[in-house]
């Protein structure tokens, strides 16, 4: 079945770095856009990034040339370099595929990332 499991998240002061992974099984991930999405204390869930299979990105303006997204099609595994970090990036960071997002389905635990002096 549909699996993703999400690693790499802790605790960091501001202006520091993460880099988060996303190992994904069950479905053609090669093939698939794929997206990394976060829901920080009281809010809704966001999306945050997206890549398409040949390594097309888009970001929320929020996170634009500090967070970028790339993927190991070979590996089945999606990141997310995470630079500059501040304390509104504090959240939990969940990739999925837009399309099951939108569903709300297929989710996994999440990676817990937490900015704070």
């Amino acid at each position: 079945q549909v699996q993703f499991v999400e690693s790499g998240g802790g605790l960091v002061q501001p202006g520091e770095s993460l880099r988060l992974s996303c190992a994904a099984s069950g479905f053609y991930f090669n093939i698939a856009v794929m997206a990394w999405y976060r829901q920080a204390p009281g809010k809704q869930r966001e999306l945050v990034a997206t890549i398409t299979r040949d390594g097309t990105t888009n970001y929320v303006d929020s996170v634009k040339g500090r967070l970028t997204i790339s993927r190991d099609n070979a590996q089945r595994t999606m990141y997310l370099q995470m630079n500059i970090l501040k304390p509104e990036d504090t959240a939990i960071y969940y990739c999925n595929r837009p399309t099951w997002a939108s569903d709300d389905v297929n989710w996994g635990q999440g990676t817990q990332v937490t900015v704070s002096s």
